[in-house]
């Protein structure tokens, strides 16, 4: 059987519904061609879509071979066909359906020719892998002729474009150009075999193209069979593997996981394992397989490799995850690049607004969601203004609330101009880590990069896989404007680990302060996303247009003509272009087209505006701390950023690889500190006295009593002040600081949680104190905090943005007034806080003495009843 997932993909208006619409027909899964401008299209079926006649959201439909298949047959040829946004402002929703792909449709406006965007669409697929047949659409209405659109296609995409609807000699002798296999046949026979040439499409080494009009049926049946013939399925594995590729509701509102099952056999009830963002691990139930064509669904008990279904029953998927084998998605190469502040009715709490954009985030990752926890706004990052009206549907359809959105600018991002390194040491008492990195700058466009080079013989490879890890977990941000830094490779060069006092969290620390350290010693650079655009105005605006746009700093094309317009091509900050369109309607007087598409972050022309502007202190974030907590006197230090560097406790290994003069370069000479015990001090005191007589000290000077074995005098304990008695514990440091937890935390986080809890209700019941437990909730989205009592235990988890440092030095620095007020947690920063708070510091193993003194106490009371 042949199982392949078949996506559709092309720039707006090119005519990808209506294709999808005919091989529907021809395959016969369908009766009567549906229209878009009609409203009726099988695929479009939400009501925007038909509104604006364009596809948003990605739909599947099922062509089969026979179309119908009895109940526990399996059709000849099934073939999932997905229908993917053509905007740019989609492109996202487009992008993540890549990833379940075997093929991929591309379709090419004959009228318009190879546009900007469908360029990008290219490069995606090449970068995805994903071997792609082109159907070049609207011939009936193109300007140019066939082989003048074949021209264009292999020099704007690739040389191995090939026509497949005149297969004569020219056409053998193209396909043996194009691999070596289909090469020797060409040169034996004068043909090649269509495996061969299968073979040779699978591995992109071909790209069919077919020429016709959909809307006439003009080429449909021909593209349809070229699908049949030219298409071979992926093998079939026997492990369980399956790629989430989106999430949404139905109408009902049931949560849908929408996946491809890669390997093996997915049934109802089947147990599915995974971790969520916030990288707890999760064990949930299928509850129902659906299989989708168009609005309406087929129940299954059973989906088989290769098929795309929606899950019931998953509540902690997202989009990119991998399931089974799988492994999760990468990061998306197009990002929103416009900036949006949301404006709420008085009525509507901004938690409640946050809760409900969360959830449209985790259906639609193009759109990204942030809370400013102090200044309590939201801003959300959007690809266009197209998606911005999308989104006001969508809040005002599905949660009633009707929100305003005011235009904050782009979405800047930072990198460095030259290589420099990144110290962070993070060692409060009985905690310690120190890391070294290097950061360089690549080229644009490159993203982030992290590898190690640091010698397994200074830190073992555990710590060091741990290190990158906390290097890729965290969105990094510049010191400029606060914006996520871009386009470096980050390198490990050198770490240092205790081996009693260390734990993982601390090389977390001290891997984001050396980040932070590195970015604050670096000259450092402002990006600002940039556009491609395409834009098609009457020959007699030429002028203006060329005006306004080099007056804007764009990068500009030769202009060429068509027909009675002229098109402009080239790139621009995106900044300007935001608000142009609306500029090319009026002196075009409607007949202007512009369409942008985002093409990669450039350094920016007014960066000192924009950074005066934005007023971004990073030293003032508590964050993102560049500073290092180093031990002094049995307690932590902290010190500042630009002081680090003679305190750090390994050797920068860029200064061992410098090479030395040795006949040039002075020589040092290196005393030895003295270590004699108190008795040779004496002897020789005794020796120098009878030689050069007494020595007489200033007796203020006492100095050297130091050695002298009296005591110093002992300060007098400092009673508590009178009244309740608090007791904070830091429930996940405590959790994470005591063995027996640890090992439960490994197992299940709630029973580790739970088993805490018990520990405490004892514990407080004995001391009679106030007990409030606090958990840390900031990772989790949308989440706006929650306090429940069990067991006389006031248990809080913080909402978002808000970590449980954070909530106990609020919380400690005001009952601290007027209460005794104690703080468990082994973490010596927020200690040192605490101390200043005027709180009471217990570390973790303090805390478990007494709770076992306490246990201790209780036993002989137990015993009598």
């Amino acid at each position: 059987m042949k199982c392949l997932t078949i996506g559709i993909l092309a720039h707006v208006d090119s005519g990808k519904t209506t294709l999808s619409e005919g091989l529907l027909y021809v395959s016969k899964m369908i009766r009567k061609m549906g229209r878009v401008d009609h409203k009726d299209a099988f695929l479009d079926t939400n009501e925007m879509e038909r509104e604006r006649g364009i596809t948003i959201f990605s739909k599947q439909a099922r062509l089969t071979i026979p179309e119908k298949v009895k109940e526990g047959e399996k059709p000849e040829v099934d073939f999932t066909l997905l229908d993917t946004p053509g905007h740019v402002d989609f492109s996202a929703e487009m992008e993540r359906t890549l990833s379940v792909l075997d093929y991929a449709i591309l379709v090419v406006s004959g009228s318009e020719g190879v546009q900007s965007h469908t360029e990008t669409l290219w490069k995606l697929l090449e970068h995805s892998h994903i071997p792609t047949m082109i159907f070049v659409n609207k011939m009936d209405i193109a300007n140019d002729s066939q082989s003048q659109i074949m021209e264009q296609l292999q020099t704007k995409l690739s040389n191995s474009c090939i026509d497949f609807s005149n297969q004569d000699e020219n056409y053998f002798d193209a396909l043996g150009s194009c691999d070596e296999i289909l090469m020797e046949q060409v040169l034996e026979t004068g043909k090649a075999e269509k495996l061969d040439i299968a073979k040779a499409i699978l591995q992109r080494h071909v790209f069919p193209c077919l020429f016709g009009s959909a809307l006439k049926m003009d080429g449909v049946q021909e593209f349809w069979e070229l699908l049949n013939e030219y298409t071979i399925p992926p093998e079939n594995r026997q492990e369980f593997g399956a790629k989430v590729y989106k999430i949404t509701e139905d109408e009902q509102g049931k949560r849908l996981t929408h996946l491809k099952v890669t390997g093996g056999i997915l049934k109802v009830r089947d147990i599915l394992h995974g971790v969520n963002p916030n990288g707890e691990a999760w064990e949930e139930k299928v509850s129902q397989l659906r299989l989708y064509s168009g609005e309406k669904f087929v129940p299954t008990d059973e989906v088989y490799s290769g098929q795309v279904c929606a899950v019931t029953g998953l509540s902690q998927t997202f989009s990119g995850e991998g399931l089974g084998t799988e492994q999760n998605a990468l990061t998306p190469i197009l990002e929103p690049i416009l900036r949006y502040s949301v404006i709420l009715p008085s009525e509507i709490s901004v938690h409640t607004a946050l809760m409900a954009l969360r959830k449209l985030e985790e259906e639609d990752p193009q759109l990204h969601v942030q809370f400013n926890e102090q200044l309590q706004e939201i801003q959300v990052l959007l690809m266009g203004e197209i998606q911005l009206d999308v989104l006001q549907h969508l809040l005002q359809e599905r949660f009633q609330m009707k929100a305003e959105f005011q235009s904050g600018g782009v979405a800047y991002k930072e990198t460095i101009a030259k290589p420099i390194e990144g110290m962070g040491h993070y060692e409060p008492l009985r905690h310690y880590a120190e890391v070294r990195l290097l950061l360089e700058p690549l080229e644009h466009g490159k993203g982030l990069i992290f590898t190690s080079s640091c010698r397994e013989d200074d830190l073992d490879r555990n710590w060091q896989r741990l290190i990158l890890t906390h290097l890729a977990e965290k969105q990094h941000i510049g010191i400029l404007t606060g914006s996520p830094i871009t386009d470096m490779k980050i390198t490990l060069l050198a770490g240092r680990a205790h081996k009693k006092h260390t734990e993982g969290g601390d090389f977390r620390q001290a891997t984001y302060r050396a980040v932070r350290n590195g970015l604050m010693r670096a000259e450092n650079i402002l990006l600002e996303p940039w556009v491609s655009f395409r834009l098609e105005i009457p020959s007699e605006s030429l002028g203006r247009a060329m005006t306004d746009l080099q007056t804007k700093g764009a990068k500009l094309s030769p202009p060429e003509n068509s027909g009675e317009n002229a098109i402009l091509e080239g790139s621009a900050p995106a900044i300007v272009m935001m608000t142009y369109r609306t500029n090319v309607m009026e002196y075009t007087r409607g007949r202007g087209r512009l369409i942008c598409t985002p093409s990669g972050y450039e350094p920016c022309a007014n960066a000192e505006e924009v950074i005066s502007r934005i007023n971004y202190n990073p030293e003032a974030d508590l964050h993102n701390s560049p500073d290092s907590i180093f031990c002094s006197h049995g307690a932590g230090e902290l010190v500042k950023w630009d002081a680090v560097e003679n305190r750090m406790h390994t050797e920068s290994p860029l200064k061992q690889t410098h090479s030395v003069d040795v006949q040039s370069a002075p020589v040092h000479t290196v005393r030895k500190s003295y270590t004699g015990s108190l008795e040779d001090d004496k002897e020789l005191m005794a020796i120098f006295e009878k030689t050069y007589g007494a020595v007489r000290r200033d007796k203020r000077d006492e100095r050297h009593n130091m050695h002298t074995e009296k005591s110093a005098p002992k300060s007098k304990p400092v009673p508590l002040p009178k009244g309740k008695e608090y007791l904070l514990v830091d429930g996940y440091n405590i959790i994470f600081a005591w063995d027996e937890l640890k090992q439960l935390a490994g197992k299940s986080l709630d029973l580790a949680r739970n088993r805490l809890i018990h520990l405490l209700s004892n514990y407080r019941g004995y001391r009679q104190c106030k007990l409030i437990l606090v958990f840390d909730a900031y990772k989790v989205k949308g989440n706006t905090g929650s306090i429940t009592e069990e067991s006389g235990i006031s248990i809080v988890y913080t909402k978002e943005a808000e970590t449980a440092d954070t909530y106990i030095e609020r919380v400690s620095h005001d009952l601290a007034k007027e209460y005794r007020v104690r703080v468990a947690t082994s973490d010596g920063a927020e200690q040192v806080i605490i101390f200043g708070a005027g709180a009471y510091r217990m570390t973790a193993e303090e805390l478990r003495y007494e709770i076992m003194q306490a246990d201790e106490a209780v036993k002989p009371y137990l015993k009598k009843t």
